[in-house]
């Protein structure tokens, strides 16, 4: 059983009934007397993916989740469903775009370094790498005139995802977008 006080970014544990990873987390200890520390958490619920804050006392106790992390690759999609393929054993997994989360946007086909997470032999989630190489297929035009400060421009990266990028960035070129929260990380030289 976890403590609240001992909660950490990256642990899994059951928050009622459903398995959840811990996203961030700071301690506060009341001034009042008698106040125990206080867990400020934001977490995800693994099952539905949505994001909770909550603040936990110190004293309560929450039992782990066995989360496994497994090694995969994005195969194809077809019309409602997401194919991956686990690399070490070859089995082939679904999910939905919706299951998959907003990142679901940036999966190209052959995609790897994606993390499955499994909890109790079923597949609840992929995680993307950080940061994925896309090819820019449209750009806006850079304005003349105002170099006082860095220009950003908007421009169009694999199946339609838009996304700002500095003005030197042109339509051919291939660019590392961060997956988390879709901004340009650098240009990617040949």
């Amino acid at each position: 059983m976890y403590d609240a006080s001992e909660l950490r970014k990256g642990f899994c544990f059951l928050y009622k009934d459903a398995p959840m990873i811990v996203v961030d987390v700071t301690f506060s200890t009341p001034t009042a007397r008698g106040g125990g520390t206080i867990a400020k958490t934001r977490m995800r619920n693994l099952l539905t993916g949505q994001l909770l804050s909550e603040s936990l006392r110190s004293g309560e106790k929450y039992p782990p989740v066995e989360l496994e992390r497994l090694a995969a690759s994005y195969l194809y999609s077809d019309s409602e469903h997401l194919h991956f393929m686990e690399s070490e054993t070859y089995e082939q997994f679904r999910m939905t775009p919706d299951e998959v989360g907003p990142a679901s946007v940036f999966l190209t086909d052959g995609m790897e370094g994606i993390q499955a997470m499994r909890v109790g032999g079923t597949i609840i989630g992929v995680e993307l790498p950080d940061t994925v190489i896309l090819e820019v297929v449209e750009a806006d035009p850079v304005m003349k005139g105002s170099t006082a400060k860095a220009q950003f421009k908007r421009a169009v990266v694999g199946d339609g995802v838009e996304i700002k990028v500095p003005g030197y960035v042109d339509v051919g070129q291939r660019i590392k977008v961060d997956t988390r929260d879709r901004h340009f990380v650098e240009r990617v030289r040949d």
